[in-house]
C-alpha cells in the first residue's frame, strides 16, 4: 500500500511533519509512506491557469495523489483554520478529482487543533474523499524527533492504529 503524506506546515521544524515521519517509521511491512514536499511550490489557485498549460508543480501534485492508495494529512491550525498553502493545494484538485473516493486520514500533532481538523474534514468530504478515523498525538511543547515518537509505546500505538484504519479503508474500497 502506497500512502502519500502531506504536512500542512511549511516550517522546517514542523511537529506535523515530524509526526508523519514517525508514522513512516512504525508502518507495517508492505505499507510505504511517501512525503509530498511540494506544497510551497504550488502557484496560487486560479481556474484560468488550469488545463493543458497548468504548472508542472500542479501536475506533479496531481500525479502523486493519483498514484497513492491513500493520503494522510497532518496540519497545524492557524486562526481556527487550515493554513492557506494546504487549502490552495486542495483547490487545485477540486475539479480534477484525484481525491474522489480516496481514503484519507487526518493525523493531528496538537490536541488544540480541532477547528482546522473540522474544516479540513469538511473540505475533503465535499471533494468526495473517504475520510477515515484519524489520530491525535499531542506534541505541543515538545521537541521530539520522529525516532523518539516511534519508540514511545503510546504514541507509536496511536500511529499504528491510524495506519491500520486507513489500510482497512483501502481494502474495503477495492
Amino acid at each position: 500500500m502506497r500512502v502519500l503524506t502531506v504536512s500542512g506546515s511549511l516550517r522546517a521544524s514542523s511537529s506535523n511533519t515530524t509526526l508523519l515521519e514517525a508514522a513512516a517509521l512504525v508502518a507495517a511491512a508492505g505499507v510505504r509512506l511517501e512525503r509530498y514536499s511540494g506544497l510551497g511550490e504550488l502557484p496560487h489557485f486560479n481556474p484560468d491557469d488550469d488545463g493543458e498549460n497548468v504548472s508542472a508543480h500542479v501536475r506533479e501534485w496531481r500525479r502523486q495523489l493519483q498514484a497513492a492508495d491513500a493520503v494522510i494529512f497532518s496540519t497545524p491550525e492557524y486562526a481556527h483554520g487550515v493554513p492557506g498553502s494546504l487549502k490552495n493545494a486542495l483547490d487545485w484538485v477540486v475539479g480534477s478529482g484525484e481525491l474522489v473516493g480516496k481514503p484519507v486520514a487526518l493525523f493531528n500533532a496538537s490536541a488544540r487543533g480541532v477547528f482546522a481538523q473540522g474544516a479540513l474534514t469538511e473540505t475533503l468530504r465535499v471533494m468526495s474523499a473517504r475520510v477515515v478515523e484519524g489520530v491525535t498525538v499531542n506534541l505541543m511543547g515538545t521537541k521530539w524527533e520522529a525516532r523518539q515518537i516511534a519508540e514511545d509505546a503510546a504514541m507509536a500505538g496511536l500511529l499504528r492504529g491510524g495506519l491500520r484504519a486507513l489500510g482497512e479503508a483501502v481494502t474495503d474500497g477495492e
